[in-house]
């Protein structure tokens, strides 16, 4: 010890070495604590250690963690009809009184007729063409300011609170879980591009270019000496179904190995992930908590959640419960403990 007596430090240095050395590892933070302890939750957990160990056989390097999310009923309430549709009804019966030949013209008939189940037959494309016709004309630009401005002073009628309020907390938590694993989050919707694009970022944390949805026909014009993309009345690609791995195939070009939905509109894009060759992971947020949010599956109108949910047991997805696996639904409910 003499010859430490030069250098007290050290000696102190290395006391404190030894201490750490023979402390018990602490345990990392809960990296989803608005999920209940239980299998959907194991797995999940399970499957991001598996795919970033370096010494794991299913290890998977960062430029492949794909992950999507289907959006509506995915990642905020879709109930009682699609966000996205309820703003293009009252954009239709806004501009009416400027379209008379909508009166005779399905799918903005149906609207201005109330007919409201013939409306719900037409699916991802009845919503897409409504929009694209109301928004003719219009530069993106200009759809993205109403867009925003919309979403600004509606309210959800059941819960009155503004939609983009109504997005899920276990679900912020996982995309943030991921990106936090070097996982790139993509939102793979029926939706229109150009309706969530302005949004997602500030919602969710992913950026416009990740945003893969259902296009109208656009232009380029020089408006005013000013370059501008102009919408036109057509529709140009349905995101849904089987469209959806078509989607990712052209906007992502990587096949997922994590794939969230929670409707018969994202079978053919869990296919598309689990089926692939190397470790994958699909999941189904399975609505049946109508207490806290609401309860359907496959008689439902809106977000029909029947081939999948049948397919799960066999394709080995994983049937998130509402009710069980979440112990918040909405961000409010977080900040204010559970109430």
């Amino acid at each position: 010890m003499r010859r430490y007596r030069r250098f007290p430090h050290l000696v102190v240095a290395a006391a404190c070495c030894l201490v750490w050395l023979h402390q018990p590892p602490r345990s990392a933070a809960d990296p989803l604590p608005s999920w209940n302890a239980g299998k959907s939750k194991a797995a999940l957990v399970d499957f991001v250690a598996r795919v970033t160990d370096g010494d794991s056989p299913d290890y998977v390097p960062a430029a492949e963690r794909i992950a999507t999310f289907d959006n509506d009923g995915t990642l905020w309430c879709e109930k009682p009809i699609y966000v996205q549709a309820q703003f293009a009804i009252e954009r239709v019966r806004h501009l009416a009184p400027q379209h008379p030949q909508w009166k005779t013209t399905p799918p903005m008939q149906f609207v201005l007729d109330d007919n409201m189940p013939a409306l719900l037959q037409t699916g991802s494309r009845g919503w897409v063409e409504l929009i694209a016709a109301a928004h003719a004309g219009h530069t993106t630009a200009e759809f993205e300011q109403t867009v925003l401005e919309w979403l600004a002073a509606a309210r959800h009628p059941r819960f009155d609170r503004p939609y983009t309020e109504l997005v899920y907390q276990p679900m912020l938590e996982v995309l943030e879980y991921l990106r936090a694993n070097d996982f790139q989050t993509f939102i793979v919707s029926g939706g229109g591009s150009d309706f969530m694009r302005p949004w997602t970022a500030q919602a969710y944390g992913v950026p416009p270019q990740q945003v893969v949805g259902s296009t109208v026909v656009t232009r380029f014009e020089l408006r005013d000496d000013k370059p501008a993309l102009v919408r036109l009345p057509q529709l140009e690609f349905l995101d849904d179904g089987d469209g959806k791995p078509v989607g990712i195939g052209r906007s992502i070009g990587r096949v997922p190995i994590v794939a969230f939905g929670n409707s018969d509109g994202d079978l053919q894009m869990l296919q598309y992930t689990t089926m692939r060759p190397g470790p994958s992971l699909g999941l189904i947020v399975h609505h049946n908590d109508a207490r806290r949010e609401y309860a359907y599956d496959r008689d439902s109108d809106v977000g029909r959640l029947d081939k999948a949910l049948d397919q799960a047991p066999r394709r080995g997805w994983i049937v998130v419960s509402m009710k069980d696996d979440w112990k918040v639904i909405f961000p409010s409910e977080a900040a204010s403990g559970g109430d």
